[in-house]
C-alpha cells in the first residue's frame, strides 16, 4: 500500500477556515520585523495565511487578522496593495 502524504492545513485570517496551505497565501514577518507577502512559501519568520479572496482580505483587513497572526502593530499598505495585485492576478 503507497502512503498518501498529508497536506498541511492553515486558517485563513479573514474567513477563519482552516483549508490547505498550498491554497492560501502566505504572508510572512521576519526577525526585523518586515512583511512581505511569500509566494514560494518557504522564507523564513513567521507566517499568516490568506485565501486567494478578495472578500477574505477585506475580512483580514478589518478584524486585523494578519497583524494579530504576525504579532505587530499595522501593516504597511503597501503589503495589502501587494495582496490585491495578487489577487487580481489570480482571479484573472
Amino acid at each position: 500500500m503507497g502512503q498518501t502524504k498529508k497536506m498541511p492545513v492553515r486558517t485563513c485570517t479573514g474567513c477563519r477556515q482552516a483549508k490547505n496551505k498550498k491554497d492560501l497565501i502566505r504572508v510572512v514577518r521576519d526577525k526585523e520585523g518586515n512583511v512581505s507577502v511569500d509566494a514560494t512559501g518557504k522564507l523564513n519568520g513567521r507566517g499568516a495565511y490568506i485565501c486567494p479572496d478578495k472578500e477574505c482580505l477585506k475580512k483580514a483587513i478589518k478584524n486585523k487578522g494578519l497583524e494579530k497572526t504576525l504579532k505587530i502593530s499595522g501593516i504597511g499598505e503597501e503589503i495589502y496593495s501587494q495582496l490585491e495585485k495578487e489577487l487580481g492576478e489570480i482571479n484573472e
